[in-house]
């Protein structure tokens, strides 16, 4: 089998390049970590033989995420959120006109693609991920995560080593003999990113936190893990399953981080008998993972009475054109007007901050203050609008806010990782009807370009 010609799906203004092999009747969506090359994938026996063999049962989707490989590049100044490389994921399945593909992500990827099946549950037919995590930061949950200077140590090496095939050795020690190998593996590296953009790659997924979004997946997931992965503890694997309910959980012996270095043929042979298993329809998808927006007007009666009724309706009229303008501009929803005030959901946290910022200042402009807050989990869709805990926090939150002030979550803070969003801490807070405490942050809308700080 000849390597299929390199196509290129458009996201925005950003080219996603991808292959197509095999014409199964499953679509398979394959997305690698940070060492990504379509071009080069084929040039490494192994490689190629492992897409061959996914491409045996499946029309097989290879794609560079944006920023690796023969996708569209970015400056280390410009590194996107995650969720516009969700939008790469988008882009390259309308491109190929798959409805509901299989997502198998592996690394870093999985970040993405965890997100995805928690936003859009209803577009993939199963998630599959291998050798994944949820964060890998320390906390009491995840002990064996690494604390910040440990982060920023790792990144600095990872950066400073790109391209002599130190990364590719330590991932896979089984090719730690093989000098052919390791000179691939810097070749590999070399093309798939530059030293100048894999810190911040690499330091945007070191801020993300995932352990929220988790219970909002449930499209059938397989989480495969090496016992002995050198690069990601398989407790990481282990505690990914754990929180996602429809997820069956594998564990392969070996130590290699990349799946198609070593034992190839356990991989493909699990990925293949769980993808017979899943029916092709799935029934009730009407719970996802969203960000809810609550804004609402600052002394809205005093106004009202100070100018009157016909002139409060009118100013209520602009305010409203502006806000709609703005959900339309960041991919809002409106799911409904609360007298004064907005409630709208977005499928990425960074989006619905920006657009709350924007139109704090916006509305200054018609004489009004606005006060906004943001919170992420899962919420359930009906006929009547959108209901479920979230939206309850988040209207709570935007109580708390001040005249022009953007409140949000920590939840939100955690997800919103190369957006250049900066936070300020706000404390911790109670909040009426929700059970625990909340630590909750101020977004920063003083700055013109902003840069992530957080706690």
């Amino acid at each position: 089998m000849k390597p299929a010609a390199i196509q290129y799906a458009w996201a925005g203004d950003s080219s996603i390049a991808y292959q197509v092999i095999g014409s199964g009747a499953i679509d398979l969506f394959y997305m690698q970590g940070f060492l990504s090359n379509v071009e080069l994938n084929w040039e490494h026996p192994a490689l190629a033989r492992f897409l061959h063999q996914l491409a045996r049962f499946s029309r097989l989707v290879v794609f560079d995420r944006r920023g690796l490989g023969c996708s569209e590049r970015f400056t280390p100044n410009d590194t996107p959120p995650i969720e516009n490389l969700m939008e790469d994921v988008s882009a390259v399945m309308q491109s190929v006109q798959a409805e509901r593909p299989v997502l198998f992500s592996t690394g870093d990827c999985a970040f993405i693609a965890m997100l995805f099946a928690a936003s859009y549950p209803g577009r993939l037919s199963a998630l599959v991920l291998y050798g994944c995590t949820a964060t890998w930061r320390k906390s009491e949950q995840i002990p064996w995560g690494l604390t910040e200077a440990e982060l920023q140590a790792s990144n600095r090496k990872i950066r400073d080593s790109l391209g002599s095939g130190w990364w590719f050795q330590q991932a896979n020690p089984s090719i730690e003999s093989d000098p052919r190998d390791i000179a691939w593996g810097g070749r590999y590296e070399r093309l798939s990113i530059t030293p100048g953009t894999i810190y911040p790659e690499v330091e945007r997924f070191a801020q993300l936190d995932l352990r929220s979004a988790l219970p909002a997946i449930q499209t059938p997931t397989l989480v495969l893990h090496r016992t002995g992965d050198t690069r990601e503890d398989i407790r990481s694997g282990r505690y990914v399953a754990s929180q996602i309910r429809t997820a069956r959980f594998v564990e392969i012996p070996g130590v290699d981080h990349f799946p198609w270095i070593g034992d190839q043929d356990t991989v493909v042979h699990e990925v293949e008998q769980f993808l017979g298993t899943i029916r092709k329809e799935e029934a009730g998808f009407n719970r996802v993972l969203a960000t809810v927006l609550f804004t609402d007007i600052v002394k809205s009666t005093d106004t009202a009475a100070s100018i009157g009724d016909q002139g409060w309706i009118a100013l209520l009229e602009r305010h409203h054109k502006i806000i709609r303008a703005l959900l339309a501009r960041y991919k809002g929803h409106e799911v409904e007007t609360t007298g004064d005030g907005f409630l709208a959901t977005f499928d990425g946290p960074a989006r619905a901050v920006r657009c709350a910022q924007e139109a704090v200042i916006a509305v200054r402009s018609i004489g009004l203050e606005i006060r906004a807050g943001c919170h992420i989990g899962e919420v359930e869709f009906t006929s009547e609008g959108v209901r479920g805990i979230t939206v309850n926090i988040a209207a709570r939150i935007a109580a708390l806010a001040g005249a022009s002030e953007v409140l949000v979550s920590r939840t939100v803070t955690e997800l919103v990782a190369g957006s250049g969003l900066r936070f300020l801490e706000r404390g911790v807070h109670d909040l009426k009807g929700v059970p625990g405490e909340w630590s909750l942050y101020l977004t920063d809308n003083t700055l013109g370009e902003f840069v992530t700080s957080q706690s």
